[in-house]
């Protein structure tokens, strides 16, 4: 077998990890008016928590992003034609779709903004849309997208550093945390970039906790993989400081935006920074766990639900803005001081979530070359190829179909 051919074992729980990762992003989107809207609401307490408890999830998306690069490329060798693919990997079906719909949502802002009229020089606005596309800043959510593709430009970069150092290797965590919070304390006293939450250096961490965890998975694997019971007892101490340590962190970030917004209470960025960083960095390891423990806990059909949700999960971060964007064009007006307000938000991310999962599902399905706007269709959702043998077997009555491994 060619060093290009390594194939590893397959992580099947990732994709419970994309779904759960999504359903945090989903959350703080559709509860991001309220937070505004909301502040005499009774139930503020349960609008701020739902958006900052689960702002674990594009950190997460960076973490499992750099996590699945490492554990298939660590252990090939570094040639031009594995370059080569990759690059054409990700300008097929992540640069292509960032693109077009940075595109998309550039006419959604105009609308929003009242200027998509006879009257708009389109020309005149060109300048405004490179500068963003530039940037990732064509909507609220693309910025996501811009960093995982700086990422992808320095991914072999850090695949050869990686390959050639085992110091690099023992201590990428901590230089992790160090280059990204050295640009934030220079950001902070210097460089004062206000667009800092696109550039890849502010979530370096992640992405080389991500590495750090694929290069080492041999070691963890047992740890995320395993019940309670069947942890050693230096396992469950692991899993009783991450998991309380995750929710301490969680809890003390949702409580200082809850006095900022509520209270106009006043906090030094760098505790914002911090304990954002820290409920963040937890909820990556968190989610392995907890990704695992669902894959292996029996119960089929919530499996089977989270498994397809992680495999559309990049087509719905790219689509259920649009939803969430009609979603509030139709507001009922009502008061955000009521209870119905509150079902009316939630509303917005239950259906953000079916409509968008919905719709990317049958695009995939039944339309040939989406994956230009969607990106890459999960294997599921092809068409199974047909041989010569599976043809004369379905004849003869046997039913089977080929399957793509």
């Amino acid at each position: 077998m060619s060093g290009n051919s390594i194939k590893k074992e397959r992580l099947p729980h990732l994709d419970i990890f994309r779904a759960l990762a999504i359903i945090g992003v989903l959350h703080v989107h559709a509860t991001s008016f309220a937070t505004v809207a909301a502040t005499e609401s009774r139930f503020y307490y349960i609008i701020n928590f739902l958006n900052i408890f689960f702002k674990y999830g594009t950190p997460s998306f960076i973490f499992l992003s750099s996590f699945v690069l490492f554990y298939n490329y660590i252990d090939r060798p570094l040639t031009k034609d594995l370059i080569k693919n990759f690059y054409k990997r990700r300008l097929l079906y992540i640069l292509l779709p960032y693109l077009l719909f940075s595109i998309i949502y550039f006419f959604v802002r105009l609308y929003q903004n009242g200027l998509l009229n006879s009257s708009l020089d389109l020309w005149a606005q060109m300048p405004v849309f490179f500068e963003r596309l530039a940037r990732g800043q064509n909507y609220t959510h693309l910025y996501f997208v811009f960093i995982s593709l700086q990422f992808y430009i320095l991914f072999p970069i850090f695949l050869k550093l990686f390959k050639s150092s085992r110091f690099l290797v023992r201590w990428a965590v901590p230089i992790g945390f160090l280059l990204q919070w050295g640009f934030i304390i220079l950001n902070k006293y210097e460089f004062q970039i206000t667009y800092k939450g696109s550039l890849s250096i502010s979530y370096i961490a992640y992405y080389m906790l991500g590495a750090y965890v694929a290069m080492h998975y041999d070691k963890f694997k047992g740890w995320f993989s395993s019940t309670w019971k069947q942890q050693s007892a230096r396992q469950r101490t692991a899993t009783v400081f991450i998991w309380l340590g995750w929710l301490a962190l969680a809890l003390a970030h949702v409580q200082i935006w809850y006095n900022n917004r509520l209270y106009s209470a006043r906090y030094d960025s760098l505790l914002y920074e911090l304990l954002w960083n820290m409920h963040t960095v937890f909820s990556a390891i968190v989610l392995m766990q907890l990704a695992s423990w669902l894959y292996n806990s029996g119960w089929k059909r919530i499996v089977a639900l989270l498994t397809r949700i992680g495999e559309l999960s990049f087509a719905i971060y790219l689509v259920h803005p649009l939803w969430l964007f009609l979603y509030r064009e139709y507001d009922p007006k009502l008061n955000p001081v009521t209870d119905d307000y509150l079902i009316w938000i939630y509303g917005g991310f239950i259906t953000a979530l079916l409509v968008s999962g919905v719709v990317v599902q049958l695009l995939m399905r039944w339309v040939p070359g989406v994956w230009v706007l969607l990106g890459s269709v999960p294997r599921s959702l092809k068409p199974a190829p047909r041989t010569r043998a599976d043809r004369k077997d379905t004849v003869a009555g046997d039913g089977k179909k080929s399957v793509d491994l």
